[in-house]
């Protein structure tokens, strides 16, 4: 919003100033109430399931099976590659392999999946790319370095036998 009050001196610009900075501490105040209410709007589904699996019998264990998984995905070793094969992998496997699986294999194979890829890491994937290509590549160039060298030991000397012969020559003929 544009203030259509000119400024003319400096008592007015001073007291646009302080307006100003006023109208950016409601502002702040007003976006972190908002911000707050949208934390408990989100959290309330949240408690709302915790309250219900409380109640439940056997639900601690579950929780207790999920949070181990949730350690052993998440460990020191999880780099980026690593998270996003855990996000990739089951998305790829349910819309192509399992397409037509039921929830339960869905779950179990995302269980597996995950747990498999958190022992993936970017180490791990660069060793076995390095492995790769020292298998394929080809372990001739040092001999063709040495190659070159000996072709160029072999024109010297030819050169240098050439430059004798020739100097024999003027030497014998005077």
């Amino acid at each position: 919003m544009k203030s259509s009050q000119k400024i003319n001196n400096i008592h007015d610009l001073k007291a646009e100033i302080a307006r100003l900075s006023l109208r950016r501490k409601e502002q702040e105040a007003y976006l972190t109430d908002q911000y707050e209410l949208l934390k408990v709007k989100i959290a309330t589904p949240f408690r709302f399931f915790q309250r219900i699996t409380s109640h439940v019998p056997g639900a601690g264990m579950l929780k207790g099976f999920t949070s181990g998984i949730a350690k052993a995905v998440q460990s020191k070793d999880a780099d980026w590659l690593t998270r996003a094969l855990q996000l990739g992998a089951p998305i790829v496997l349910n819309s192509t392999v399992l397409r037509k699986a039921g929830w339960f294999k869905k779950a179990m194979v995302l269980l597996a999946s995950e747990t498999a890829i958190g022992q993936v890491n970017q180490d791990k994937i660069s060793g076995f790319v390095n492995k790769v290509t020292s298998f394929i590549k080809p372990k001739k160039k040092k001999k063709k370095k040495k190659l070159a060298e000996d072709t160029i030991e072999k024109i010297a000397i030819m050169e240098q036998q050439s430059a004798i012969l020739e100097d024999e020559r003027f030497t014998d003929g005077a």
